[in-house]
C-alpha cells in the first residue's frame, strides 16, 4: 500500500496480480490480454486549484511507473466535495459555494489539458472527478462530473451526475441525457457513474444496454455508518456501508469489472476554518476493485493514501455471463424495456429539435430574400447551376 506526502515521495501500493481468484477457469480457456487497473485513493487540496493539478499528476505519474492502464480519481477531487453540506447555515454555505464555484475547473480549461499532456506522457488511461465550471456563456453553475482522458492525451469527454444526492442539490446541477454515455477505450467500453448513481437502477441498466465492460465507481469516501445521519445511524463500522454492496451487485447484474475509487481523508486535509464543520467521518477510504462475480480482487483499503490495483482479464467476462447476461439471454425485452432519451436539453429545449429550429429559420430567411429579389426557386436553382459551370 501506499501513499503520498508533500514533502517526499513515499510509495507503497496494495496490489492483487491474480486475475482470476473469483473464478475456476474453464480447461484448456484462452487467457486473454491482461489489463492493470488502479484506483487513487487520496485527498485534494480543498480550494486549491494549483497545488490539486500537481498532487493529480505525481499520481498519474506514478500510475505509469506501475504500468497501469487506467487510473480511476475519486468523487470531486478537484478540488474538494462539501463535506460541510447540512451543518452550515446557509450564509456560510454560500461562501463555501463560492470558493467551490472559483476552484472548479472547465473540460477544455489549461488544468484539464495539463493532465492530459501528463497522462500521454505517462500513457494511462484517466478518469478524474472534478468540480466543473459550466461551459455554456454566462453561467457559474458547477457540476459534480468526471473527465475521461485517454492514454494519448485526448479529451474524450465527461460524465455529469445526473442527480445530486439530498442536500447536494444545493451545490451542483444537473446532467442531461449526453451524460448517459460509455467511452471507448483501448482497453475495452467503460462506463462510470458518481456516487448514489449507483442506486438509480435505470441508468446502471442504461450502461449495460450501451456496453460498459469496465465501470468506474467515484465516491467521497467509504464512510463510517456510526457516525452518519438518518436511517443509517443504527449501524457500526465500515464494513455496514452501502458502498460496498452498491458496487458489487453492479459488478455482477452488468458482468463487468469494477474500479472504485474513494477519498481518504485526513484531518490535516481539512482547511483550519473548516475543521468544525465536517460534521461526520465520510472518507475513510474504502477503495477497491470486484470482478464481474462480485469478488473483490483488490482492497477495500482503509485509512491511507494509496494506489490500489489489480490485474484483470476481460476474457474472465465470458464465465459470468455464461450464468447471466442481463441484455441477452437472461433479459426479457419483450416484457421489460427502458426507454433511453438521447436529446440533450438547453434553455430553447431540446438540443437537436434545437438545430432543427436553426435550421429551420435558416430557410426561412433563405425563403424571405428569394421573396425580397422576386427570384423563384427555379431561378435560384439556375443561378447555381451557372455558378458552378463557371
Amino acid at each position: 500500500m501506499g501513499g503520498w506526502s508533500s514533502s517526499t515521495a513515499s510509495w507503497r501500493h496494495k496490489a492483487v496480480n491474480c486475475p482470476t481468484t473469483y473464478c475456476t477457469r474453464f480447461e484448456g480457456a484462452i487467457m486473454g490480454k491482461l489489463i492493470k487497473v488502479g484506483a487513487a485513493q487520496i485527498s485534494p487540496h480543498f480550494f486549491d486549484k494549483e497545488g490539486t493539478l500537481k498532487k493529480t499528476c505525481q499520481y498519474i505519474e506514478e500510475g505509469g511507473r506501475l504500468g497501469l492502464d487506467l487510473l480511476v480519481f475519486p468523487e470531486t477531487y478537484f478540488c474538494g466535495y462539501p463535506f460541510w453540506r447540512g451543518s452550515v447555515s446557509v450564509r456560510r454555505s454560500t461562501e463555501l459555494m463560492a470558493r467551490m464555484i472559483h476552484s472548479a475547473i472547465r473540460l477544455h480549461g489549461d488544468e484539464v489539458e495539463q493532465m492530459a499532456k501528463v497522462a500521454a506522457k505517462a500513457n494511462v488511461n484517466c478518469v478524474i472527478g472534478c468540480n466543473e465550471l459550466s461551459d455554456q456563456p454566462g453561467s457559474l453553475t458547477i457540476y459534480n462530473s468526471l473527465v475521461v482522458i485517454a492514454r494519448d492525451g485526448q479529451i474524450l469527454g465527461r460524465h455529469r451526475k445526473l442527480m445530486p444526492t439530498h442536500s447536494e442539490r444545493l451545490y451542483w446541477g444537473l446532467g442531461d441525457a449526453s451524460d448517459i454515455r460509455v467511452f471507448d477505450l483501448d482497453i475495452g467500453r467503460m462506463g462510470a457513474a458518481i456516487c448514489y448513481e449507483h442506486h438509480m437502477t435505470l441508468l446502471r441498466a442504461a450502461l449495460a444496454i450501451k456496453g460498459e465492460e469496465i465501470h468506474c465507481a467515484l465516491w467521497p469516501g467509504w464512510w463510517r455508518v456510526e457516525g452518519h445521519l438518518g436511517a443509517k445511524v443504527g449501524q457500526a463500522g465500515a464494513e455496514n456501508c452501502d458502498l460496498e454492496s452498491a458496487i458489487r451487485q453492479h459488478a455482477i447484474e452488468n458482468g463487468v469489472f469494477v474500479v472504485s475509487s474513494s477519498w481518504y481523508l485526513r484531518p490535516e486535509d481539512i482547511p483550519s476554518d473548516l475543521q468544525d464543520e465536517m460534521k461526520y467521518n465520510l472518507a475513510v477510504g474504502g477503495s477497491c476493485i470486484v470482478s464481474p462475480a462480485g469478488l473483490f480482487l483488490a482492497g477495500p483499503v482503509f485509512e491511507e493514501e494509496t494506489i490500489v490495483y489489480a490485474e484483470i482479464d476481460l476474457e474472465d467476462r465470458e464465465l459470468a455471463k455464461a450464468y447471466v447476461d442481463g441484455i441477452g439471454h437472461y433479459s426479457r425485452p419483450d416484457l421489460l424495456t427502458l426507454d433511453i432519451r438521447d436529446e440533450a436539453w438547453t434553455q430553447t429545449g431540446p438540443e437537436k429539435l434545437q438545430q432543427r429550429s436553426e435550421e429551420s429559420s435558416q430557410a426561412e430567411r433563405l425563403l424571405e430574400t428569394l421573396q425580397r429579389y422576386q427570384i423563384s426557386p427555379a431561378e435560384l436553382e439556375e443561378i447555381v447551376r451557372a455558378s458552378r459551370d463557371e
